[in-house]
């Protein structure tokens, strides 16, 4: 077609090739991109963009908010930015929200070569990411560290329990970790999109502590630094970090260790089953010999409470994504109790049954016991705390 002819099929438009090649020139590839969840945070779009046009200058970046359909209206706030400024994005979700599961959605979502993540509340320090990149580059790494516990870095004005808490979760870390990381809970880093291709469909995407899920996802070990930063005081908005945040954790752990042998919340169920077991003896100790009850009561009382203490600690930690309240907890607690029920008359004939089989004492009580876990796991999660399908 010659220059300046018309396209047969729109006369009113030029064909492709006729437009000034400027138009079709690319920009200089993004090189480093900032993935940023967010919710609630509309309030500190404006200073954390700001802040890294200062920090970046010479890099080609880009950020992308995730944004969990924030009620302030955050997402707005950052499509406005977006209009007049191609390097900032957004990426709402509906329907479902997670910090780990908004990080992995973010770094899917660009071609940048390195990715950062940090918290939209400008507590981590945006300044050292050059240093960051810079480091990942010349030593080739898979992923540095914004650290607070090395040499340099400080927890800032972290309450006592803040710094107990996260000191026990990265002595915990560290012993799954396939690499030495001073700051194994910190949620600053930046990661080598190479490796997170490497480990990505190994991750859980689930909790809080996404740095930790990409380390110990790794089939082999982790090339990692450190670099130290000064944790900031949060000035706008309010802290994510609750109850929920140590329980997603505790999943994470769980998963790690075990979540490749048994569903992990399974192994939680377990879990929370053994602390029952505790509470059933602690019970039947108190009322048969300290308050001198007859057995068949103060076991039956005992086995009451266990199952009650189960059922309410089940409903908090294991099944807390379909926690029951008001009526509904009550009719959960009845529906508990008679899956259990049944579950311990499994448990006490199959246990009878393998010892008249000859198995010793010990394997068929084990027996029993793996049957009516297996059992009363399954019941419950069909029926007590059974998914809403009118959420989809």
């Amino acid at each position: 077609m010659n220059k300046g002819a018309a396209n047969p099929q729109n006369p009113d438009r030029l064909a492709a090739d006729d437009l000034p090649i400027e138009v079709f020139s690319s920009e200089r590839p993004v090189e480093l991109a900032i993935i940023i969840p967010a919710y609630n945070e509309r309030e500190n779009v404006a200073p954390m963009l700001a802040a890294l046009e200062t920090a970046l200058v010479g890099i080609e970046w880009e950020v992308i908010f995730v944004d969990d359909n924030s009620p302030d209206g955050t997402a707005e706030a950052i499509r406005t930015v977006a209009i007049t400024d191609r390097r900032v994005r957004v990426l709402e979700r509906i329907g479902r929200r997670g910090l780990s599961s908004a990080c992995i959605e973010g770094m899917l979502s660009t071609p940048a070569s390195y990715i950062a993540v940090l918290d939209a509340d400008l507590q981590h320090d945006e300044s050292i990411l050059p240093e960051m990149l810079r480091r990942m580059k010349s030593k080739q790494l898979d992923i540095v560290v914004g650290s607070r516990k090395v040499a340099g870095g400080s927890t800032g004005d972290f309450p006592p329990t803040r710094v107990w808490l996260s000191s026990m979760g990265s002595r915990i870390s560290r012993l799954m970790l396939h690499c030495e990381v001073a700051d194994a809970m910190s949620g600053f880093f930046l990661v080598d999109r190479v490796f997170f291709k490497q480990v990505v469909h190994r991750l859980t995407g689930s909790g809080f502590k996404i740095l930790l899920d990409l380390a110990t996802s790794s089939p082999r070990p982790v090339k990692v630094e450190e670099v130290p930063y000064r944790f900031r005081t949060r000035q706008r908005g309010e802290s994510k970090l609750d109850v929920n945040a140590e329980l997603e954790y505790l999943f994470l752990v769980v998963d790690k260790v075990v979540g490749r042998y048994i569903p992990t919340r399974f192994a939680v169920f377990v879990l929370v089953g053994s602390l029952g077991l505790v509470v059933h003896l602690a019970t039947l100790g108190l009322l048969y010999y300290r308050l001198h009850r007859g057995f068949a009561f103060s076991q039956a009382l005992a086995t009451v409470s266990a199952m009650t203490f189960n059922f309410l600690l089940n409903n908090l930690v294991t099944f807390r994504d379909r926690r029951l309240k008001g009526r509904r907890l009550v009719s959960g607690l009845l529906t508990f109790y008679a899956a259990c029920s049944i579950g311990a008359l499994t448990n006490v004939s199959f246990a009878q049954f393998m010892l008249g089989s000859g198995a010793p004492w010990y394997l068929a009580g084990i027996s029993g016991m793996a049957i009516s876990s297996v059992w009363n796991y399954g019941v419950n999660t069909i029926f007590t705390w059974r998914r809403d399908r009118t959420l989809g």
